[in-house]
Parts: C-alpha cells; sequence; structure tokens
C-alpha cells in the first residue's frame, strides 16, 4: 500500500467509524492534559469526519473538567485501533460552546435519548447530586472540533510491522509522509 492510499484509507475509515455505531473508529480515545499538568485520557464517539479540512468531530458535556482544561491546552492526541491498525492522531481543538452554529447543527442530528444524557448532573459531581432537567439538556452540550495535523499510522502484524507519518497543513493539505520503522 501506497502513502497516498493509506491516507485516503485511514479517512474512509473514520469516516465509516462516524458513520456505523458498529465500525472500528466509532469510539476513540482522547488524550488531552489536564490544569494540574496530568495526562488525561478518555473515550468518545467519533460523530462526524471531513476529509478535507482533516477534522473530528466529538461531543462532551461543557461542565466536564476536560472543557475547561481544553480551553487552557488545545492540543490533543486521538487514538484509535480496529483490526490491527492503530491510528494516533495529533491536533488541536477548536471549542464550539451550546447554542453557537456549530453546537446547534450538531445537537440537531442527535437522537433524542442522546440529547438526554446531558440532561444529568455534572460529570464527576458526587452521586448525591441528581439532575434530570431534560429542558436544560442542550444548555450543557458542546462540540470538540479537532484539526488534525498528523496522523500517525501503525500496522500491527506477528512479522513486519509498518508504520507511516503523515502530516498535514491547517487547510487539511497532505504536506508530508514518510514511513518510519515501527
Amino acid at each position: 500500500m501506497s502513502l497516498r492510499e493509506i491516507d485516503s484509507d485511514c479517512w474512509q475509515q473514520l469516516e465509516t467509524g462516524a458513520s456505523e455505531p458498529d465500525a472500528g473508529f466509532h469510539f476513540l480515545t482522547l488524550a488531552s492534559v489536564d490544569q494540574q499538568g496530568k495526562p488525561q485520557a478518555r473515550t468518545l464517539v467519533l460523530r462526524a469526519v471531513d476529509r478535507v479540512k482533516r477534522t473530528l468531530e466529538l461531543h462532551t458535556d461543557m461542565r466536564s473538567p476536560k472543557w475547561q482544561a481544553l480551553a487552557v491546552n488545545p492540543d490533543v492526541t486521538v487514538l484509535g485501533y480496529s483490526a490491527k491498525t492503530q491510528l494516533r492522531l495529533q491536533g488541536t481543538v477548536e471549542l464550539h460552546a451550546a447554542h453557537s452554529a456549530v453546537a446547534e447543527a450538531a445537537w440537531q442530528r442527535l437522537s433524542r435519548r442522546t440529547q438526554q444524557t446531558y440532561a444529568g448532573a455534572a460529570p464527576g459531581s458526587d452521586i448525591d447530586h441528581q439532575s434530570n432537567d431534560v429542558a436544560n439538556a442542550e444548555d450543557n452540550f458542546g462540540v470538540l472540533l479537532i484539526r488534525i495535523t498528523q496522523l500517525d499510522w501503525c500496522l500491527l502484524a506477528r512479522e513486519d510491522n509498518q508504520r507511516a507519518l503523515l502530516n498535514y497543513t491547517d487547510d487539511g493539505a497532505l504536506v508530508s509522509s514518510k514511513w518510519v520503522h515501527p
């Protein structure tokens, strides 16, 4: 497989992950640094992909500690694994708060059941604190748009692992790619 084919295949798999709940890259791990300087990782659902702009769309509760941490340090790594393929995607997060144009459009695409998940108590709050104010659920909803600047592709095999680095410009163009040792 050529480096251009790897680029195309990776973004196709990510698009499939966003559209199909049973796809391999539907759940991704988002790694960032919290406000105390400690690494944090959590699993989120991949909601949308723009292969031209090289962006991933993830959703989160704006009351979560990650929202505040990403506002301070927007540099992230997204990790996915499927069918012996590991993707490490480095990029920068753009936060789109509740009721912004981006968040409003994303909110409208969610099922009623998923919308209700934003009505509960704040993430990380004590279990004694109950809240099911569905009317204000959208007030808690935020969108993370991650602009990918590097894709680290690694095919894990019993023999002959393969690895490639692909770098993108801010507007999404593939600017360089190369094979590297796994």
